[in-house]
């Protein structure tokens, strides 16, 4: 019996899945603020109901009454984070809030899944609970910080001295773990300073490219994001340094609007990857694992091809949860948990993450493109170029899409670093949201202001016309609201 339930669950929760993606794209076609308001409501009800249908059935399975606690902890936090933002900043963008605690949720739901195999059950669980409710701290705060802290566009060389610094910590002090240094241990926790750092470098490019676009400030600010991604490569955070180098292409060419920037920064990255390979080792076993990972089981292909096993595995609509075997996979909790969760929840679930990924980006560019202020936009450029290219190379390499860099899927996977600095990101775009809300009630009474004072003259004008004649009444207009 309990069987036939893991197996009719797990289409219920492929449907509310696909029924809450869909309402991340259609909300973009509701024109008016009561319509939007619906739609994020019932993205609240799906949300809540997929945890309830996900966590009963891992309980049922496993028998184990910690599951229902960890539900009952995780679905309180959920629910804080909806009430908080709602009442502190009723302004915000509630879709990248929803956006935030469905993709919460997807990765707490598996977490918890894995974490009953390890030697002390739900331990992983509980730690990824406690990152999420210090990152909803940071989150709350970033915002007003954002709002209120008018000079972020004159600390460019702090930005750039507290991120290289850090990283160059990491470079000669960190230990090596899995070939590359990451971050130090600090009381049981491992912290990874590029995952803080790559917030810092984009204020850096933002603040220097607002400052001036001249050939002298591209140079200097070129030398300086290439220290950066240097001192990465030697470090060998291979991921991290692609982010930051495809970040800084993506806000140069919009700054400068040059295609020459673009083409010269691709070609000096094609020369940096292949000088990259021969010098070492540990990119060379990455790509070895990339082209033949079935040829190289027993070896560094091991990690890649038990992903595709679980991926092809699940297929569609995935084994049910307690049914698939994706403790298999190493370091599945943090590298490789999208193979995981299309092992045991689908493909359709897995490509559901994919989309509301995707439309957080957007939401992102769309915030970008209505910003006043070009330092602010920026920024949020940056960030989400970041967002998204972190969520490519992850997927991206646990299908075989591209070689492993072992980046973390952002508010999917494990991990204190990740979970925190991505927390502050979204919490920074909320902020520029506000930013963009204010600039256009801004603008909104500098244009009443102006037709406050067309309507007098025109009072002046006609008051010695007859005052008889046809009067018309102003139909008043739905509420809207931008996106």
């Amino acid at each position: 019996m309990v069987n036939i339930i893991i197996q009719l669950s797990k289409y219920v929760i492929i449907v509310l899945m696909a029924a809450y993606t869909f309402s991340c794209f259609s909300i973009f076609t509701r024109n008016y603020e009561d319509e939007e308001k619906r739609v994020l409501i019932r993205q609240d009800v799906l949300m809540f109901l997929l945890q309830f249908i996900a966590f009963a059935t891992m309980y049922l399975a496993a028998d184990d009454m910690r599951i229902l606690f960890l539900y009952g902890a995780l679905a309180l936090v959920i629910l804080a984070v909806i009430l908080l933002y709602n009442l502190i900043y009723p302004n915000v963008s509630r879709l990248v809030v929803n956006n935030m605690c469905m993709l919460i949720t997807a990765g707490m739901i598996m977490i918890t899944r894995l974490s009953s195999d390890n030697e002390s059950p739900y331990g992983t669980a509980i730690r990824q609970l406690i990152f999420v409710v210090l990152g909803v701290i940071f989150g709350l705060i970033v915002p007003i910080l954002i709002r209120k802290l008018t000079f972020l566009d004159k600390w460019t060389y702090v930005y750039a001295g507290v991120g290289g610094a850090a990283l160059l910590a990491v470079a000669l002090f960190a230990s090596l773990s899995g070939g590359a240094r990451l971050g130090f241990e600090i009381m049981g926790i491992n912290i990874q300073p590029s995952e803080f750092v790559k917030i810092l470098f984009v204020f850096f490019v933002a603040s220097s490219l607002y400052r001036s676009t001249e050939f002298k400030n591209i140079v200097i600010t070129t030398v300086i994001a290439a220290a950066h991604v240097l001192i990465l490569v030697i470090s060998t955070d291979l991921g991290a340094a692609l982010i930051f180098f495809v970040v800084y292409l993506v806000m140069l060419y919009v700054a400068t609007r040059q295609p020459l920037y673009a083409i010269a920064g691709l070609g000096a990255g094609v020369l940096a990857a292949i000088a990259g390979y021969h010098l070492f080792s540990h990119i060379q076993v990455r790509v070895e694992a990339w082209q033949d990972p079935i040829g190289t089981y027993s070896g560094s292909g091991y990690q890649v091809a038990q992903s595709l096993f679980a991926i092809g595995t699940g297929s569609w609509f995935g084994t049910g949860l307690f049914q698939g075997q994706p403790d298999t996979i190493p370091v599945v909790e943090t590298d490789f948990i999208f193979s995981a969760i299309t092992e045991e929840m689908g493909v359709i679930f897995g490509l559901c993450i994919i989309l509301i990924c995707v439309s957080c980006y957007v939401m992102f560019l769309n915030i970008a493109m209505e910003l006043h202020n070009r330092f602010y936009k920026y920024v949020a450029l940056g960030l989400g170029t970041c967002y998204i290219f972190q969520v490519f190379l992850q997927i991206g390499g646990v299908t075989k899409f591209i070689p492993s860099t072992g980046m973390t899927l952002p508010f999917v996977s494990y991990g204190g670093s990740s979970m925190l600095s991505t927390m502050i990101m979204f919490g920074i775009i909320q902020g520029l949201y506000i930013v963009r809300e204010d600039e256009e009630e801004k603008l909104e009474k500098e244009k009443e202001a102006r037709d406050g004072v067309g309507r007098a003259a025109a009072r002046k004008t006609t008051k010695n016309r007859a005052k008889s004649g046809p009067k018309f009444e102003e139909v008043p207009r739905q509420r809207t609201r931008r996106k």
